[in-house]
């Protein structure tokens, strides 16, 4: 029977800051799983398929990349109200600010807490690696999310293709810039495996369907370092030192209302454009003024709440398959790619502008 979707009257979401360094932290990891289910808002439509099964008392540790971040505090209710539906103790991590040592520590500690499956958003795929490795060879289930080139994994679950996600912004902003201009990319991290699909899959896109756009040449690509402020600093200067520009490819969600800041205090609301990943509570003025034309995104709260269902159902022995279904929404009818067998994709993006940002409240 269908669990029906209630309205997301979430307002301003607290920063969920759990610890990230140290052994157990009451409330978290060792202690009871997440509140009743009346306890919790439900956020994340699901069917029978991702609560049913074995009922153990199992761990899930979902370790995200920074536990101050709105993105990572919106999938955290995902993870909470997974733990309500299924009684199973399911609960989010994540370091103070997004640093991949400290990520690993944190993983290092859950590890150490006797989890039976590890779920994880990974800043530095290749810096994880050998820490998910220590967690398989110890029996622990590991699934990633954002994780692609991850080694040491059972599976990595992605809400989309990562081009074709990369397709999608470049669609929406060649319309935005009118088909024409010239335009750069911004990823938070060079190491970071899916923003840096998804700017390839842009620019592949814009290379393939829109001969009006020109890539800048250099930069092609800049780091905001996972900080809007940062952002906004980075697109100022590329701004000024190449005038030519008209559009900026956001990938993380704290690049793209940084470059809608610069683009305001400089004036060019109407003349720069920038689209890309974004939380609808922290773009919604500047979506409205026209500083931002749109966001792009998944709901991070179905994201956490298909990791913990993959995770179940690989404790439970079962196998992943192409046209798997995990109960949710964007995760009916998975993809498995065909290069790398560990590797399924959803169907989870959605475009947000003016028109109805007033529709999301996350």
């Amino acid at each position: 029977m269908k669990k029906k979707l209630l309205a997301l009257a979430l307002g301003a979401m607290c920063c969920l800051g759990f610890a990230g360094c140290g052994g157990d932290t009451a409330g978290n990891s060792s202690g009871s799983s997440s509140a009743p289910a009346a306890d919790v808002k439900r956020v994340v439509e699901t069917t029978d398929v991702a609560t049913k099964g074995d009922k153990k008392d199992w761990k899930i540790a979902v370790v995200v990349k920074d536990s101050s971040n709105g993105w990572f505090a919106r999938m955290d209710e995902g993870v909470k109200q997974y733990a309500a539906d299924t009684g199973i103790n399911a609960y989010q991590k994540g370091p103070a600010a997004t640093d991949a040592a400290q990520q690993v520590q944190v993983i290092q500690d859950v590890i150490n807490q006797g989890i039976n499956a590890l779920c994880v958003v990974p800043v530095d795929p290749a810096a994880c690696d050998p820490v998910l490795k220590e967690a398989r060879d110890k029996g622990i289930v590991v699934i990633t999310h954002e994780g692609s080139t991850c080694k040491n994994v059972d599976y990595d679950l992605e809400a989309f293709n990562n081009a074709g996600y990369g397709a999608f912004i470049m669609d929406k902003l060649q319309e935005s810039m009118g088909g024409k201009g010239v335009y750069t990319t911004m990823v938070a991290h060079l190491t970071n495996a899916s923003q840096n699909e998804w700017a390839n899959g842009a620019v592949a896109q814009q290379q393939a369907k829109y001969p009006g756009l020109t890539l800048l040449d250099n930069p092609k690509r800049v780091e905001s370092e996972n900080n809007s402020e940062k952002a906004y600093q980075v697109a100022k200067e590329v701004i000024k030192s190449h005038p030519e520009v008209t559009g900026f490819v956001g990938t993380s969600s704290m690049d793209t209302p940084g470059i809608a800041r610069a683009i305001n205090e400089l004036g060019l609301k109407g003349k720069v454009f920038v689209v890309g990943t974004g939380m609808p509570n922290e773009c919604r003025a500047l979506v409205k003024d026209g500083s931002l034309s749109y966001i792009t995104l998944w709901d991070p709260a179905e994201a956490g709440y298909a990791m913990c269902v993959m995770a179940r159902q690989v404790l439970e022995g079962k196998k992943m398959a192409d046209g798997t279904d995990l109960g949710l929404k964007s995760y009916s009818k998975l993809v498995q790619d065909k290069d790398n067998p560990q590797l399924f994709m959803g169907a989870g993006w959605i475009a947000i502008n003016k028109d109805n940002v007033d529709n999301y409240n996350f």
